[in-house]
């Protein structure tokens, strides 16, 4: 049986359920890196130049620590999932990257996703892929109709049941993911709302985030992300702020932030990359569009390889104090 090994990082929250199912309708063993430790982190920093993104180190330091522990790495190219819209350099040329900085990777899997060629080139990229398993395409095709229906069950669960991508994948596959799958104490009422925004590789991964999600709940707030939103929620207020959205991954963050912003919510925390020029360019839409309404308070936090635990830490105690006494006064404000 071929093992197939999928780094913990980038697409990962976004589509895992999804390549789970389709590698094992093929008949092939599915392995995951461990979580994001600082170990990782070195690993990846050490083998990339010093300006590789944040997101780009953490996922070269998971490649490493699958090598020897599975046959192939899964590592797709996402170049674009809509007509005219693109996606980051990094996707494009991960699979060329991971070879030159792990060379004692085993053999890659790819397959490049660009819906700007049309659906015939898409499912002759598929077939390809399925190959490496089975030369009969109607075992590829199944496989890849139950992946489909596999990814749309895990959008429907974390919509319908308010989950984020950790407790959905638990639901789905059984597979115990991060500290995040846990729910916040019960006996306690939930105070406010914060709407987070960023990348799935931002919001979810403890190390690299300090465990954000889980500081939030302590401070007794509901927590709402991106994935919990209708897509044509998102899409409306991408609409509405900017036209239409190039980047492909850029349009969940600021439709989720346009829809926060008009929602309700009780405040709007933006996790970025540093030096992300899509990421910085959004970031700075939703802020601009928070202080015109000046009804929702707005932080960014931006993440390297660097940042102090302790200044995330006392800039979330600073944004959640202004927001609990702001609330109290009945006064909101765009920090």
């Amino acid at each position: 049986m071929t093992t197939v090994g999928i780094p913990r990082a980038l697409l990962y929250y976004q589509y895992y359920p999804m390549w789970k199912t389709f590698f094992e309708h093929l008949g092939a063993k599915v392995v995951v890196s461990s979580p994001t430790t600082r170990k990782t982190l070195a690993e990846g920093a050490a083998r990339v130049v010093a300006d590789t993104c944040l997101p780009a180190k953490v996922f070269v330091g998971h490649t490493v620590s699958l090598v020897g522990n599975c046959d192939c790495i899964f590592i797709p190219v996402i170049r674009s999932l809509k007509s005219k819209t693109y996606n980051c350099s990094k996707f494009l040329g991960l699979p060329d990257m991971t070879r030159a900085v792990v060379p004692e990777a085993p053999p890659i899997l790819e397959i490049e996703i660009d819906i700007n060629r049309g659906k015939r080139r898409l499912y002759e990229d598929i077939y390809r892929l399925g190959r490496h398993f089975t030369w009969n395409p109607l075992r590829v095709r199944e496989a890849a109709m139950a992946a489909w229906q596999t990814y749309r069950e895990y959008r429907e669960l974390m919509y319908r049941h308010q989950l984020t991508p950790p407790q959905a994948m638990e639901e789905i596959t059984g597979e115990l993911q991060t500290g995040l799958a846990m729910t916040p104490d019960t006996l306690r009422v939930p105070r406010t709302t914060i709407g987070l925004i960023g990348h799935t590789y931002l919001l979810y991964d403890e190390h690299i985030n300090y465990q954000l999600i889980h500081r939030l709940q302590q401070y007794d707030a509901t927590v709402v992300t991106p994935e919990m939103l209708p897509g044509y929620a998102i899409e409306a207020s991408v609409n509405k702020l900017a036209g239409r959205a190039y980047w492909t991954y850029e349009e969940e963050v600021v439709g989720a932030g346009g829809y926060f912003l008009e929602s309700g919510a009780d405040g709007i925390i933006g996790i970025m990359a540093f030096g992300c020029g899509p990421d910085s360019l959004m970031m700075d839409m939703i802020h601009r569009q928070a202080t015109r309404l000046k009804t929702t308070p707005f932080m960014c936090l931006t993440l390297e390889e660097h940042t102090s635990e302790t200044g995330v830490i006392t800039r979330l105690e600073a944004f959640m104090d202004m927001i609990n006494r702001r609330k109290q006064r009945g006064e909101a404000l765009c920090v």
